[in-house]
């Protein structure tokens, strides 16, 4: 078994689903947020390899789905610097294993931990809340008491 660093958006539905097939996989789990880390344009991209830029963008982002990023026409440098300054807008989660680093859940090393899914186990990549008024929440919010 791995062990596996996974940054999440803190809250967020899907990546609780991911978290539990990685641990019910028989993995240990280094939990980090995505939203907090100390990121580097070096580093980010690192979890990104030879994808195409468009694919780097979490497609739930409000700044995605809006049309305000148009992924498809944004250059490698000029994701990063979007990233950097709005993580968000990174695709989630990001997950590193014995070195091997990937941005999504439908890419290697992931695919490798999990093993084929199930037929008709429900997909573990996308957003748990597509079209929802009230998506997963802001993790910056807080409850009032």
């Amino acid at each position: 078994m791995a062990h596996v660093t996974f940054w999440e958006k803190p809250g967020c539905g899907t990546n609780a689903r991911q978290k539990l097939a990685l641990a019910n996989a028989g993995h240990t789990l280094d939990v980090r947020s995505l939203l907090t880390e100390p990121w580097t344009a070096e580093r980010l991209k690192d979890f990104f390899g030879a994808t195409p830029v468009a694919s780097w963008f979490n497609p739930a982002a409000p700044k995605v789905k809006s049309g305000e990023v148009k992924t498809e026409a944004v250059e490698a440098e000029a994701a990063i610097a979007l990233m950097l300054a709005e993580p968000l807008l990174i695709r989630r989660p990001l997950v590193e294993v014995e070195g091997a680093r990937c941005a999504g859940f439908d890419r290697e090393p992931v695919t490798s931990l999990l093993g084929p899914a199930a037929p008709g186990a429900r997909p573990l990549e996308g957003c748990s809340h597509p079209g929802e008024a009230h998506p997963c929440p802001d993790p910056g919010e807080r409850k009032a008491s």
